[in-house]
């Protein structure tokens, strides 16, 4: 049977405490989140990148439009020296200067004309073409192709590409997500070297 006097003595330690946690406790409060107070503080002092990721500043990195130099530097009056201005990406080419050319996807068996201010990539995307990729600023090889035609350069503008050498692209590799036409020309895509 139930012990009616433990009942009771139990119920009344947990009233008490039910009680207790509802007044005051125990008087702890949690330290003010500073964590974005911290990560604000460190990208003022670290210069912009043109890295795509978020919080690209709080990471470091380097890279910036203007720097101090002199005596001085960080006071007031320091002389500014611009940094060099960036290359106009062929996407910005004004409408009436647009150019198109004809690829030759071998693997797909397929040719598409792409305007000299779009991407193979994103004009292959756009006519149901399923190629690789994952970057998409240069950095990778994942968009890697080939052009048995000859160098690259001679087919295509690489905006920004960082990851091919001078020998690579003269042997006709190509990143097709920076890479703009300048001329017709036949493309094995999915292929590095």
């Amino acid at each position: 049977m139930v012990d009616l006097v433990a009942v009771s003595i139990a119920a009344g330690v947990v009233g008490v405490l039910a009680i207790l946690h509802f007044t005051n406790g125990t008087g702890w409060e949690a330290n003010a989140d500073i964590s974005q107070e911290i990560l604000d503080t460190r990208a003022a002092s670290v210069p912009e990148t043109s890295f795509p990721e978020p919080m690209n500043r709080s990471l470091g990195g380097g890279g910036g439009a203007v720097a101090a130099v002199g005596e001085g530097a960080g006071a007031e009056g320091a002389e500014l020296e611009e940094a060099e201005e960036e290359s106009q990406s062929p996407a910005d080419m004004p409408e009436d200067e647009v150019e198109y050319f004809d690829i030759e996807l071998t693997k797909e068996g397929e040719t598409i004309e792409v305007a000299s201010n779009e991407t193979i990539l994103d004009t292959a995307e756009d006519e149901g073409f399923d190629l690789p990729y994952a970057c998409r600023q240069g950095q990778c090889v994942s968009c890697a192709a080939y052009t048995p035609d000859g160098p690259a350069e001679d087919h295509v503008i690489h905006y920004e590409q960082e990851t091919f050498t001078d020998a690579e692209i003269e042997e006709g590799y190509m990143l097709t997500c920076v890479a703009y036409p300048v001329d017709d020309f036949t493309l094995e895509t999915n292929e590095a070297p």
